[in-house]
């Protein structure tokens, strides 16, 4: 499977969330390969019914967002700005890219001059400075999610990973793409390993979309945009609110 399809959106977008829907995501791959054996991990099928509620339900569902995520996308301008500066590049925004069968994706932060990637963190310090400590430590927490992108991505043959805290010096580490001259290599297992497992993994849950749906018919619901949901709750409080009982709170 490889890149037919970009999409320069914003990611977070009703569009963006729209397209990854119910399929799987270069941040979600160590729940389908364990990053150390590179087996089938047992959190899978778990993942599996999370995608499938998705196709059924027409939006995501509800994320849990931590202040930190939240931190992390308030400090990307000035990362990208700090990694730019520091490694002499220009990078682009890139919102979503798909494998030519449209069944799994990758949301990269940024495409990096003609080959390569980048991965923005923006931990607590604390995280920072173990990262400081060991840099091999931010490759490997993020290992499956770099190289799934370089999978999806396989036009491009790096991406940097890079941790970020104002005021202190960052860590950054890069990963290639196996070129397949060594195959013992840990690049070159990996994709190997993502060639298998994503696949498969993809193939078993259209294999259940089709289970379910000869089993309880219809099940898909239209797909609802974040805003159009933000309206129908306003709009059931306001019916709330005119009614008898609302208008006695």
């Amino acid at each position: 499977m490889t890149p037919n399809y970009r999409f320069d959106i914003a990611q977070g977008s009703d569009e963006w969330l729209a397209i990854r829907l119910g399929i799987p995501t270069a941040s979600e791959f160590d729940r389908i390969v364990t990053p150390k054996k590179l087996d089938l991990a047992a959190a899978s099928k778990v993942y599996m019914h999370k995608l499938l509620a998705e196709w059924m339900y027409g939006a995501p569902l509800e994320a849990f967002v931590s202040p930190w995520m939240e931190r992390g996308k308030a400090l990307e301008a000035e990362a990208i700005h700090y990694y730019e500066m520091e490694r002499d590049v220009e990078t682009q925004a890139i919102g979503f890219v798909l494998t030519d069968d449209g069944m799994a994706g990758a949301s990269p932060d940024r495409l990096v001059g003609d080959d390569g990637l980048l991965e923005l963190k923006c931990p607590a310090l604390e995280t920072h400075v173990g990262y400081m400590l060991d840099p091999a430590s931010l490759l490997a927490e993020y290992w499956m999610q770099v190289q799934g992108q370089l999978w999806v991505c396989d036009d491009r043959d790096w991406c940097d990973v890079m941790s970020y805290y104002p005021g202190f010096p960052s860590v950054m580490c890069r990963t290639h793409q196996s070129d397949g001259s060594d195959c013992k290599c840990r690049e070159h297992m990996t994709q190997c390993a993502l060639s298998i497992h994503i696949p498969a993994f993809v193939e078993t849950m259209l294999a259940a979309r089709v289970k379910l749906t000869q089993a309880y018919g219809e099940l898909r619901r239209e797909r609802v945009s974040a805003g159009q949901r933000v309206e129908a709750s306003r709009a059931a409080f306001d019916e709330f609110m005119n009614s008898p009982i609302g208008g006695v709170v």
